[in-house]
């Protein structure tokens, strides 16, 4: 059988990293298939290679059954290869058809742009494969899916053959998923192979052929969604069992923690990001903030934590004023912080496991006497924290750099719980992680809220959302334009308010 791909024995290293190892991947024409696998497990890196990007080490790839070698992603696209990056390389500025022929411009008269060929041809493209867009309209104005949209009739404008899809709802409201399914769908029925990127473990079987995972660089196994379980995926994934659902009990709401009114805060740019929130969160409950990311998600919890400052509003915790107080204070009214940013804003790199373990309490005892800090007590401290949280690390003196992202994320989750709480502000906790990780962070988690911790959780994944809240308010534009209970929300309808659709109307 002859592919319209097959790439035999890819392998990819970096400075003491082994990203592809010997990876044999084989994709048919009209098909669809995916490539599954944790953050970390060589698929971005397999893919770079076949777009030009990256060069292999050692092996070869075959397209049609004749060897080709991509140098560049120029080589890849005049073989007719097109990418949809994860992060979208459109101009906002500049309309569609300006975008679409960036690069490959039809010129007349020697020297003008003609935009009108190349709208009309844009257009075609739109039509025989259902991704309707209109050429005239610019980027900055179009909603994500419609940006998507945009990027996958660049690659077909350039006549590609094969597509790439990283991680490509990973910024869409479930409704805008399935359009795009469908669309896949269509687009594989005209003789387009398509790679499709993800480490969503349901989507694989809204859309998938075939599956192949990776795991720490290399092929785990091949298989079919007929074949499989989401459970099989995940053991796959990982090289052990998961537990993929959240077993909880009903919530036993208590008193209010966290109280939020009128709140409004600026972004980096100065234009308002939360134009008067409002809400509240009770002990023993989870509230999920549900949106679309970079609708004032980031700045909302900056504000809380107090690495922003609000221009108007009030922030109480316990009855307690603390609008626009500084983190230290708001640690010390009982609140822990898992951030969107662990880099950033969860720790310091350079500083040792021991160190980012008290980052918030090495100025109290028993980690200090007066101003003189006790290594012995921080090293039992650390050790001890170590052994309950599963961080996996030789030594507690080891940069928190050279953890993995997982048990970087664990490590400021054994901070964040090592002390006495009444509310937890986790944003984004399990971006980036394997499945074990997620099914760890997730158990601490209620494990909190049964503790009669209040718990705000903001995420950008609305399968979390809906496992974990108890109730979920809906953030669009800086707002929160519903909240309901998690027993009663429906897929569909959160879809459709992230996309600021509410009964009223758009």
């Amino acid at each position: 059988m002859t592919f319209a791909l097959e790439m035999r024995g890819i392998t990819k290293r970096f400075p003491g990293v082994l990203a592809n190892d010997h990876i044999d991947f084989a994709l048919e024409t009209g098909e669809i298939h995916c490539l599954l696998g944790e953050n970390g497990a060589g698929k971005s890196t397999l893919m770079n290679i076949l777009y030009g990007l990256y060069r292999p080490d050692e092996g070869h790839i075959f397209l049609d059954g004749r060897e080709v070698h991509i140098s560049s992603p120029t080589d890849a696209i005049r073989l007719g290869i097109g990418m949809v990056h994860q992060h979208f390389m459109l101009i906002p500025v500049m309309t569609v058809a300006e975008n679409i022929m960036l690069g490959t411009e039809i010129v007349k008269n020697g020297f003008v742009l003609d935009q009108d060929t190349a709208a009309q041809r844009i257009r075609e493209i739109s039509h025989q494969y259902g991704l309707e867009v209109d050429p005239s309209a610019y980027i900055k104005d179009l909603p994500v899916g419609l940006q998507q949209r945009v990027e996958i009739v660049k690659a077909l404008y350039r006549q590609a053959s094969i597509l790439i899809l990283d991680e490509p709802t990973a910024v869409l409201i479930p409704q805008e998923a399935d359009d795009l399914f469908t669309i896949m769908r269509e687009l594989a029925k005209q003789g387009k192979s398509i790679i499709f990127i993800t480490h969503k473990l349901g989507e694989v079987f809204a859309v998938a052929d075939r599956i192949t995972v990776l795991r720490n660089g290399r092929v785990v196994g091949t298989t079919r969604p007929s074949d499989a379980t989401q459970s099989s995926l995940a053991a796959m994934m990982v090289g052990r069992e998961v537990i993929l659902t959240v077993d909880r009990r009903p919530a036993q709401p208590g008193d209010i923690v966290l109280e939020v009114r009128d709140l409004k805060v600026l972004d980096d740019r100065g234009s308002m990001a939360v134009n008067g929130a409002s809400f509240e969160v009770r002990a023993g409950e989870v509230l999920g903030i549900a949106g679309v990311q970079g609708n004032g998600q980031t700045e909302l919890v900056e504000a809380l934590t107090g690495l922003r400052p609000t221009i108007a509003g009030r922030v109480s915790i316990d009855g307690v004023d603390v609008t626009n107080a500084s983190p230290r204070r708001i640690s010390e009214q009982g609140v822990a912080h898992i951030p969107e940013d662990r880099h950033e804003h969860g720790m310091v790199g350079s500083y040792p496991v021991a160190d980012n373990l008290v980052l918030n309490t090495y100025y109290r005892q028993p980690f200090a006497r007066g101003a003189i800090l006790d290594h012995r007590a921080i090293e039992e401290h650390a050790w001890r924290l170590v052994h309950e949280f599963d961080i996996r690390t030789p030594s507690v003196y080891m940069p928190a750099s050279n953890l993995s992202g997982g048990n970087q994320q664990k490590m400021i989750v054994a901070r964040e719980f090592s002390r006495p709480i009444k509310l937890l502000i986790a944003a984004q906790p399990t971006r980036g992680l394997d499945v074990g990780s997620i099914e760890f962070i997730h158990k601490r988690l209620v494990q909190a809220r049964d503790q009669g911790v209040a718990v705000l959780l903001v995420s950008a994944e609305l399968d979390e959302i809906m496992s974990l809240a108890d109730r979920i308010a809906v953030m669009y534009k800086g707002q929160i334009i519903a909240t309901l209970d998690a027993t009663q929300a429906e897929r569909a309808t959160l879809g459709l308010l992230m996309a600021g659709v509410t009964s009223h109307g758009a």
